[in-house]
């Protein structure tokens, strides 16, 4: 028999070996059920007492988000330790049963349209939520998506650990990070440069679904010689229009011609929308370096709360104006004027704003003011709610917030005012009548969160429309 590791876990089999150490598939022997678990192997590139020291101090840091993470999200594995042995460095995560999608493609072949969309939908509510932990995962990629048994996708093998393990020290002495973290082909520019931002993850992101469309990867693609942009159209079937725009807008090459946010691609794959461009068509090669920069120094700061918006980054680039013949020069003057209060009118209208009357037969003239202007409740599918989330909200809100979760999966309501409220919203896509809808479209952390949600406004009698 062999020895068991740190005199508990049982390792079956070498899963994968890399650069930065191995990962085994194991069970642990001081659990009732012997559960299977995946256990992380992690190196050090240079060992150095100085460098050993700190790097202990990172990875408690990073196992704790990850513990954090995972006990948050059902489609993150679940954090179950993490310890040091012999100058080595172990997490032990949960073990996911399914596959991933490069096997997937491998064993059944590419992936259609509305397959790779279901995918999309489920998975970028997570980035969504990683990104607001202030994390960019850095190695989003078809082998680091598993499909689960149940259909769902889980993001694993987050890039942060690793790039804890590639600390050195240079020629000046300091410690410094010698390897930058992220697959050739599935990075973008900026993230080689080891500036990563949020919309890194899109890009990555972005270039999994071509490889599920076409089945090449990133490498193998032709690159436009001047733009830079990844030339994928032709080696993909017969897709939809706005769904070519969405992953276009996702992998282009710039940061701020991309998403700025997982939920903004989320909103446009669900309207089925094609996306407008971040910039007008006239660039300025220069500036376009100022904002890519400006992306990155924000990178470099810690990550803000939020990344920088299309709207600031194009406040931030000053773009040098084209220069007109001065000719009727009043008239030109004023319609450019014109032209850039219009602009900067679109780009601050919000989004998605509810049109009055809300909800015109079940609901009281005082009720619609108090109308959230966007349902936006897709954390309800990867956090749980608590109290401190349901105190502001009215029973309105709550009623809406609750039902939200079905209107996600396309379910209709008996109710008239829910209804011709979820009417309104532009990702609503009913499916199922009330009594048609197939309760395992929910999840078990949505079920959970519908049950406290229900649980909470019988607590405080906060409902609007009742049961």
């Amino acid at each position: 028999m062999q020895m068991l590791l740190n005199n508990r876990y049982q390792i079956i089999r070498t899963l994968g070996s890399g650069g930065f150490g191995d990962t085994f598939l194991a069970e642990d022997t001081q659990m009732p059920s012997q559960r299977r678990c995946v256990i992380k192997q992690l190196k050090l590139i240079e060992n150095k007492p100085q460098i050993y020291q700190l790097v202990q101090e990172r990875f408690g840091r990073e196992a704790a988000i990850l513990e954090e993470l995972g006990g948050l999200s059902e489609q993150i594995p679940t954090l179950y330790a993490y310890f040091y042995l012999e100058e080595k460095f172990y997490l032990v995560q949960e073990w996911v049963e399914g596959d991933t999608l490069s096997t997937v493609v491998l064993q059944q072949g590419l992936f259609n349209e509305n397959r790779v969309k279901e995918i999309l939908i489920s998975i970028l509510p997570v980035l969504e939520f990683v990104h607001s932990k202030r994390i960019v995962h850095r190695d989003i990629k078809p082998d680091n998506i598993i499909l689960r048994h149940d259909g769902k996708p889980v993001l694993i093998d987050f890039g942060a650990v690793r790039e804890t393990m590639a600390t050195v020290v240079n020629s000046q002495g300091s410690l410094t990070r010698s390897i930058v973290i992220g697959t050739p082909g599935y990075m973008p520019s900026e993230q080689a440069a080891g500036r990563a931002v949020y919309s890194s993850d899109l890009y990555s992101l972005g270039l999994t679904i071509v490889y599920l469309l076409s089945g090449k990867s990133p490498q193998i693609l032709e690159t436009d010689s001047q733009t830079g942009e990844i030339i994928w159209e032709p080696e993909v079937g017969n897709i939809s229009s706005s769904f070519k725009a969405i992953i276009n807008k996702a992998i282009a090459y710039h940061p701020r011609e991309r998403y700025s946010t997982a939920l903004e691609m989320l909103e446009d794959l669900q309207l089925g929308a094609t996306p407008l461009p971040a910039t007008l068509p006239f660039q300025n090669k220069t500036n376009s370096t100022v904002v890519s920069t400006i992306l990155a120094d924000k990178a470099n700061q810690n990550l803000p709360d939020q990344q920088v918006t299309k709207y600031q980054e194009d406040k931030a680039s000053k773009k040098t104006p084209i220069v007109f013949p001065i000719v009727f020069p009043s008239v030109i003057l004023a319609g450019v004027i014109g032209l850039f209060a219009i602009g900067n009118f679109w780009l601050l209208k919000p989004i998605n704003t509810i049109s009055q009357p809300q909800i015109q037969s079940n609901i009281e003239p005082d009720a619609e003011s108090s109308l959230p202007t966007k349902v936006d409740y897709f954390w309800l599918s990867w956090r749980r709610a608590t109290d401190a989330d349901l105190e502001p909200m009215d029973g309105l809100s709550l009623d809406i917030m609750r039902n939200s979760v079905f209107a996600r999966h396309g379910r209709r309501f008996n109710n008239k005012g829910l209804q011709e409220y979820f009417d309104k919203q532009s990702w609503y896509n009913p499916k199922y009548s009330p009594e048609e809808f197939p309760s395992s479209k929910l999840s078990d952390l949505e079920r959970r969160n519908v049950e406290y949600i229900a649980e909470y406004q019988d607590r405080t009698n906060k409902k609007f429309f009742g049961k």
